[in-house]
This record gives structure tokens, sequence and C-alpha cells, in this order.
């Protein structure tokens, strides 16, 4: 097939290139600098110059491909606390490429998971967000995606686990690890009993390639273990860096952690059951603790830029 890849240089999209690259199939990535394009050529794909913000660029990739797996997103504007502003802009994104995508083509996009779970009990793939989830914010862009298969096509969203671990990560784990190495401790949220969800980056890449060669339609969840107590996780960073580990008080997480605060006060389990079952997807690569005891996130030049 020919797959079209936005944010193919990102975290995510430099595991999923090299995968449907190395399953045979025909490969372009946007890139929006020449490192892009760079990273992009290196994975063994075709880069396409061009921004999320150049509608023509992503009509003809669309228009020349079979498939598009959507990772971009204007963290930009986020990180700058304008989210309707950023997923506006995502929305419309999205429609260009699906309004381009020939009928029975397939779209694939991505989101998160925070604040899916209620109550405690893991969220599953028919759960929508309670509307003041945090991930609420991003359901248009979930919406836009879906509604194109009202135009023929076969459109999925994967909701990522928070944690997508495996060398070169610069997210949530990095960022921990770099407030713990500021603040002279490993910190977690209250009691510790918060839960995140986990995955490897490359079983991530693995199931948006099973998604698209199957069709995939609706939700499916990229999560390997379900819910990881954060008290667990801040233990091994303790460990690594050889700090105190102890409770930061909830009235002071957001102090703390910084923009991780909103997250961090999340419980946040993530079911990957039904996507297993349809899919046929079962991660293979190493779990969280597994990839931590690896040492390569205490490396001196493995600190997080914030992103």
């Amino acid at each position: 097939m020919r797959v079209f890849v936005t944010g193919a240089s990102g975290w995510v999209g430099s595991a999923v290139v090299p995968e449907l690259v190395a399953a045979g199939h025909q490969v372009t990535g946007l890139a929006r600098s020449e490192a892009s394009a760079a990273a992009v050529t290196a994975a063994g794909a075709t880069p396409i110059r061009g921004t999320v913000n150049d509608p023509e660029v992503l009509r003809d990739a669309a228009a020349a491909s079979d498939v598009v797996i959507h990772l971009a997103f204007p963290v930009d504007l986020a990180h700058a606390g304008r989210m309707d502003d950023a997923v506006a802009s995502d929305v419309a994104t999205i429609q260009t490429l699906g309004e381009a995508l020939p009928t029975g083509g397939a779209i694939a996009t991505a989101t998160g998971t925070a604040g899916l779970a209620r109550n405690g009990v893991p969220a599953t793939e028919r759960d929508r967000p309670a509307a003041d989830a945090l991930i609420a914010a991003r359901q248009p862009s979930d919406d836009a995606a879906l509604s194109l298969t009202e135009r023929g096509l076969r459109s999925s969203v994967l909701r990522l686990a928070p944690i997508n671990h495996g060398e070169g990560d610069n997210g949530f784990l990095p960022t921990l690890i770099q407030i713990a190495r500021e603040k002279g401790f490993s910190g977690y949220p209250g009691d510790g009993s918060a839960r995140w969800s986990a995955v490897h980056v490359r079983d991530t890449a693995r199931l948006f390639r099973l998604a698209i060669e199957a069709g995939a339609t609706g939700y499916l969840h990229a999560v390997a273990e379900e819910g990881i107590p954060l008290r667990q996780i801040a233990q091994a960073i303790g460990r690594h860096l050889d700090l105190p580990v102890r409770p930061v008080p909830m009235s002071r997480v957001d102090e703390h952690f910084g923009f991780l605060g909103m997250f961090l006060k999340s419980d946040t389990p993530v079911s990957s059951a039904h996507t297993r079952e349809v899919i046929g997807w079962a991660p293979i690569q190493p779990g969280l603790f597994e990839e931590i005891e690896r040492g390569h996130y205490f490396a001196p030049d493995a600190a997080s830029d914030g992103s």
C-alpha cells in the first residue's frame, strides 16, 4: 500500500515509518525541515516537504496514497495554552486529508487516554471521555476522523498510552526523571496509587500497521500494561538516580511537576482487550520496568527537552 504519514519524524512516527517500510509498504512522510526530511529518508521513506498548515501539500500527498496515518498535532499551540486553536487546526487537517483520500482508502489518527477512565475502572475502546476529562478537548479531532466513514473511508483512532517507552524517548518519563534530578528526590502525587498505562513505541508502531492492513474502524488502544501505579514508577526512578522517593501533597502537584501535574492527578488505567481480539495485536517488546532497567533513560545525554 501507499502510505502517507504526518509527524513522520516524531517519536511515534520514527517507529511507525520503519515498521511500514519493513512490511513492504511504499511510505511518504511529511517533513517540515531539512532535518526531518533527512530522518524520514534514513528510515527508508520518501520525504514530502511541508507542514500540516499547507493544505495543497496535504491534498496532493493524500490523493496519491491508499492510506494516511496522521500523527502530527500542533503542540506549539497547545503548549501556549491555545488548545482550542490547536484542535481546530487538527480538525481542518483531518478534513483536508479525508477529502483527498480516494474512496475505499483508510485513515488512522492518534490521540491520548488522559482522564478517559472513570471511578478506577480501566477504560475500554467503547468509552467516550467525560466532558471534564483532559482528553475530551481532543474529541473533535476524533469525531472528524471517525465521521470519514460516511464518505467511504475506513477510519480508526488509536488511543496511545501516556508512556510510549523506548530508547530516544523524550516524553513524560524522561520529564519525570529530569524533575527528580532538579528537585533532589523522586516524587509521586498523593499516595501514588494513580495509574498510568504504558507500551513500547515499537508495539505502538506495529498496531498502526496492523490497523491499516486490516482496514480497522473505530477506536483501538495501544496499551501493553493497563495500569502501573505512579509510586512504582517513582521508586524505579529513585533507585536508578540514587535519590529518596517520597510523596508530593496533592495541593503541590502542579507546582512540583509543572505541566505534568494535570496528568499525574488522573488515575488512567486503560484496557486493550478489544483491540487485541479484533486486530490480533499482542505486545512483544519489553515492558516498562524492563526498559527502565536497560539504563538508557539515565544516561547523561538523555535529559528531556520537555516535549
